[in-house]
């Protein structure tokens, strides 16, 4: 299975989404191709109802432990409950740019 789909799979165990999105953004960085270790990931769940964008993070590293402490280098996440999701209009902001030394244009 790819890092890209395990990811998906243990959210979507973990949060029962209404939307989520799992992007590989490993080729916008200085990393060996094929690597599977930079993702964006928009979660939208009930689960986030109440809980402030630090606790919503914890929540997932939590999930993705095994994955944060092997493979996957960094995730930008984009956590909303569904009231927030829908006042975006299902928009979400991009990725900042890799801040790596060793970062590519």
């Amino acid at each position: 299975m790819m890092m890209r789909e395990q990811i998906e799979s243990k959210l979507r165990a973990a949060f029962e989404p209404v939307f989520l999105e799992v992007v590989d953004e490993s080729y916008r960085h200085n990393v060996p191709a094929g690597s599977e270790s930079h993702f964006k990931v928009v979660l939208v769940s009930d689960r986030f109802v109440g809980e402030r964008f630090l606790n919503r993070h914890r929540m997932i590293y939590g999930t993705l432990s095994v994955e944060l402490s092997t493979t996957v280098h960094a995730l930008a996440l984009h956590t909303y409950a569904i009231k927030e999701w829908e006042g975006l209009h299902d928009t979400v902001l991009a990725s900042p740019p890799c801040r790596g030394a060793g970062s590519i244009a």
